[in-house]
């Protein structure tokens, strides 16, 4: 027990820090990066988009990479590769450096974040690791709670170069060595044919399994990030001031946090299907109570929100584990996923235009994306127990 949770520290710490560095950089470097590089702020955040499908594209090589010679490598790799692309961004002084760096950072993402965490979990502990799997979203659920005002003060005190110099040197100085300290998984041969031995003994399921999954978590994720950029407007069109809008928004975090502790306390009993259509259920019904009460019922759906949001995090690493298994996992997952990184690309562009053109209204857009999502779900049956589990 003691050295899963030295494991969970570990790796949710590592996690944090590439979060915190990468997705949720923008948010508060975006504008003195787009003046400090005399480019618009929207092509920023084009960066930021390219990063994110080129992330989609590495994940599922860094997955089979991962499958055949665990986490350690795999993760310690991209630290660097994050520590480098921070570094070309302090330098960028034009929109081809600020890409460049952007797209660096892109490929640490593919092989940094949560999916690679989950799979460096799954190579060391099997199907025994989706307690792991949700301990490390606990702690790297802070990374926008950390990560925001750690950005803010460095931009504040040393400029944003100097802050993505900041960030660089954490990658190194704390990323790193936590990476390199994993346990290291015993090499294995690359599978022959998904029909060979290593394989045959795999749980199996349907193949619509892996297709409706795709689309669950790129609908969820999709929704997801367009809240993330959106939620404050939403808020405002619906006539809250900035100040109740920022307050309202706050609650998504601690929801998370909230859901996360609620799937390791109690839904963890139950199959990771059971959690992952609880979970798609809340976005859908906050929407609901939102346009049928008013804008005053908006913490009501903040939470809502931010419980599913928080537990469906974590069934993007669970429910590949329970319907395939462990073997091959890292690969499979990776190819599950891509479509939700290429959705979270476009998520606040195009969901930027429906609030723009509907306001409040654009929640009907993102209750019914949720909703078929759910339903999704409602249409698999869960796995039998993996009998060499």
């Amino acid at each position: 027990m003691a050295g899963n949770t030295h494991l969970v520290l570990r790796l949710g710490t590592a996690q944090t820090l590439a979060w915190a560095s990468s997705y949720y950089l923008p948010a508060i470097l975006a504008r003195p990066m787009a003046e400090g590089t005399g480019v618009p702020v929207g092509s920023v955040w084009m960066a930021f988009s390219m990063a994110l499908l080129i992330s989609a594209f590495i994940g599922p090589f860094a997955g089979r990479a991962i499958d055949r010679f665990g986490g350690r490598p795999v993760l310690a790799a991209t630290s660097l590769v994050f520590a480098s692309g921070l570094g070309m961004l302090s330098l960028a002084h034009g929109p081809v450096s600020l890409f460049a760096g952007w797209l660096l950072i892109g490929v640490a993402m593919g092989g940094g974040l949560y999916e690679a965490a989950f799979a460096a979990l799954v190579r060391l502990q099997g199907n025994a690791a989706r307690d792991a799997i949700t301990g490390i979203t606990l702690l790297a659920g802070l990374a926008s709670t950390v990560g925001w005002p750690l950005s803010g003060w460095m931009e504040a005190h040393v400029g944003w170069r100097g802050a993505c110099l900041g960030w660089a040197a954490l990658h190194l100085l704390l990323g790193l060595p936590l990476n390199v300290g994993l346990p290291r998984a015993a090499a294995l041969p690359p599978p022959q044919t998904h029909e060979g031995p290593a394989t045959r003994n795999a749980p199996r399921a349907p193949r619509h399994v892996a297709w409706v999954l795709a689309y669950v978590f790129a609908a969820t994720w999709f929704v997801s990030t367009a809240l993330a950029a959106h939620l404050p407007s939403l808020l405002m069109a619906s006539g809250l001031s900035l100040a109740g809008a920022l307050a309202v928004g706050a609650l998504v975090g601690p929801a998370q946090v909230a859901g996360r502790l609620l799937e390791f306390g109690g839904l963890r009993r139950f199959h990771p299907l059971v959690s992952a259509r609880v979970a798609a259920s809340m976005h859908p019904v906050g929407v609901l109570v939102w346009m049928a009460v008013g804008v005053a019922a908006a913490p009501v759906f903040a939470v809502l929100h931010g419980l599913g949001n928080g537990i469906l995090t974590i069934a993007k690493g669970t429910l590949p584990l329970a319907y395939y298994g462990p073997v091959g996992y890292g690969r499979r997952q990776g190819w599950i996923v891509a479509p939700s990184r290429v959705a979270q690309a476009f998520a606040p562009l195009l969901f930027g235009a429906l609030v723009e053109r509907w306001g409040a209204q654009a929640l009907w857009v993102s209750g019914a994306l949720v909703a078929s999502a759910w339903l999704g779900l409602l249409c698999l049956r869960p796995s039998p127990p993996d009998p060499t589990a």
